[in-house]
């Protein structure tokens, strides 16, 4: 593998753990709609942050130890899918569930490469 190849499928998991973190984070958004005081606005803020900082922390785990982040993004995708209890449109698993499955797959990817180069 060349060298190029090395750096791509290093930083690629990577950078779309952060792609997908603040894809996630979006969706925290939506309580800005409701007419609640601050102080419950911004404990509904926090609260719809948690899932974006899941998959935070599995990225910083992932960057350091990437059969942990393939792990990781692995049981995220099925954890969306058995929290849900698949009752969406399979677009919406493709999005949020495909993504996290696919992070997971490059993740193993770097580190099945990494460590066959050894």
């Amino acid at each position: 593998m060349s060298r190029t190849q090395s750096r791509l499928l290093y930083w690629a998991p990577r950078a779309l753990g952060i792609a997908y973190a603040l894809f996630i984070g979006v969706f925290a958004l939506d309580v800005f709609e409701a007419n609640l005081p601050l102080a419950k606005l911004l404990l509904a803020f926090a609260i719809h942050l948690i899932p974006t900082g899941i998959i935070l922390v599995v990225l910083a785990v992932g960057w350091k130890w990437e059969w942990l982040g393939s792990v990781g993004f692995f049981m995220l995708g099925l954890l969306y899918m058995w929290i849900t209890r698949l009752r969406f449109p399979p677009i919406a698993y493709l999005t949020i569930s495909g993504s996290a499955f696919l992070i997971g797959l490059l993740f193993l990817a770097n580190w099945s490469s990494r460590r066959n180069s050894r």
